[in-house]
């Protein structure tokens, strides 16, 4: 696993933009299975006051000095400003799930000098990896891609 996904993983309190009322989106599916796997999780969306019975936060500035890094699960259009307001939070480890990251994620990154892990879903490396991801994390482990 390579440094920067296992340094993000290692984070305790992950804050998930892009929790949202549909039970299916992947915003949902993730700040579920990151708190079966231990961590302490934030949902982030300006929309919600509640997340499965936990408060929901309306931004990430709300959540400065109180969580450890972000993952982003909102369209590639919105993903931009969330890295802004991550950076304003100071928060630096940043996970760009997959739909989220384009040509002005990475440049707002480089701008605010973070570094994000992209092009991978969070499921494959925090923690116990279950159905579907336990499959893909084999073959990742065995064509050297992990």
């Amino acid at each position: 696993m390579d440094a920067k996904i296992q340094e993000f993983v290692s984070s305790k309190r992950i804050a998930v933009v892009g929790v949202s009322r549909t039970e299916q989106k992947m915003g949902n599916g993730i700040y579920k299975e990151l708190k079966l796997r231990g961590y302490e999780v934030f949902g982030v969306n300006p929309h919600l006051e509640t997340i499965d019975g936990d408060k929901c936060y309306p931004s990430l500035a709300e959540l400065a000095g109180k969580v450890d890094a972000v993952v982003i699960c909102v369209p590639s259009q919105q993903a931009a400003l969330v890295l802004r307001d991550a950076a304003a939070a100071g928060i630096k480890k940043v996970w760009l799930q997959q739909g989220s990251q384009s040509l002005e994620t990475a440049k707002v990154a480089k701008e605010a000098g973070i570094s994000p892990v992209e092009g991978k879903c969070i499921l494959m490396y925090a923690g116990e990896v279950k159905s579907i991801h336990a499959f893909h994390r084999f073959f990742a482990k065995l064509f050297g891609q992990y």
